[in-house]
């Protein structure tokens, strides 16, 4: 039920995207509870000059670097399974693509189920 975006400026090799996007599915199962085979990504690379994180805001040090992953998912997660996804996230990404931690910015964007549907033009979870 997922949604994953994923943003970052051009340059990354194609190995490089669809590593985070492993990372990425592999918290949502391990963290999330998401289900097996629950996997809808959009990576989308930017012109450097098409993409904008602030360097320093909330005194995280950003880079170039930077990914922006959006997630829009069932709502109901209590904050502790969001802080552990969060930092699930970030620190797979930095274990296999050396990419720091700083440089994860994720939004969760929280639907009913109602708002879903998965095909055939079927509300699947309503």
């Amino acid at each position: 039920m997922p949604l994953a975006r994923i943003d970052l400026v051009k340059g990354k090799s194609a190995e490089y995207r669809h590593t985070i996007g492993d990372v990425l599915y592999d918290a949502m199962i391990n963290t999330l509870n998401v289900p097996k085979d629950d996997r809808f990504q959009i990576i989308t690379e930017h012109a450097d000059s098409d993409f904008a994180a602030d360097a320093t805001y909330l005194g995280v040090h950003r880079t170039r670097d930077c990914v922006i992953i959006q997630v829009t998912l069932n709502q109901g997660r209590t904050l502790e399974v969001k802080k552990a996804f969060y930092k699930a996230v970030a620190d797979g990404l930095h274990a296999r693509l050396g990419l720091r931690r700083e440089d994860v910015f994720i939004s969760l964007v929280e639907v009913a189920k109602e708002n879903w549907s998965f095909g055939n033009g079927e509300a699947q979870y309503a």
